[in-house]
């Protein structure tokens, strides 16, 4: 069920589409990387939303990928997008191959939960609670800033998850 409030503040800057039952999709599972459009199967993700992502989405010329995730609760707690071409990753919790063309970065071994990054136009947003992978993140050349998310992790909760980005324009 799409929420009316945001429907309505989103409707001026983008065509909207639902997902309709008994398809279920949760934003967490959704990850943008230039044309690509991953969707993670998980307790709130399912394959008949990701073949309905993929009717509407793949005449308007992005590619729809679908692929379960494992020991987390989100797609995007196992990989977010640090630019159109690298991505941060955990493998443990997604299967790496199916990222295939994209250069993975991958987390600090003892930061599991780090692969949730925040991209934005002109830096990337870590928890501060990962200072090295956001270290391996700033070695890239890209600007990160860390921010406290101490309160959201304790509902599994991370950087993205408070978070709508939208761009300017009409796609």
């Amino acid at each position: 069920m799409v929420c009316a409030t945001i429907a309505a503040a989103l409707a001026p800057y983008r065509p909207l589409r639902a997902i309709q039952p008994p398809a279920t999709i949760d934003g967490g599972d959704v990850l943008l990387a230039g044309r690509h459009v991953f969707v993670g199967g998980s307790t709130r993700t399912n394959g008949e939303a990701a073949a309905q992502m993929r009717r509407l989405l793949e005449p308007l010329g992005y590619t729809v990928i679908h692929t379960d995730v494992h020991g987390c609760l989100h797609l995007k707690s196992a990989v977010t997008a640090l630019d159109d071409g690298r991505l941060l990753v955990n493998p443990s919790w997604v299967d790496a191959a199916v990222f295939a063309g994209f250069t993975l970065v991958e987390v600090a071994p003892d930061e599991p939960s780090a692969a949730n990054a925040l991209r934005l136009a002109d830096r990337i947003i870590v928890a501060a609670a990962f200072p090295r992978t956001a270290d391996r993140v700033a070695a890239l050349g890209l600007r990160v800033e860390r921010v406290d998310a101490s309160e959201l992790a304790k509902a599994e909760g991370a950087v993205t998850c408070c978070s709508l980005i939208v761009a300017g324009g009409r796609t």
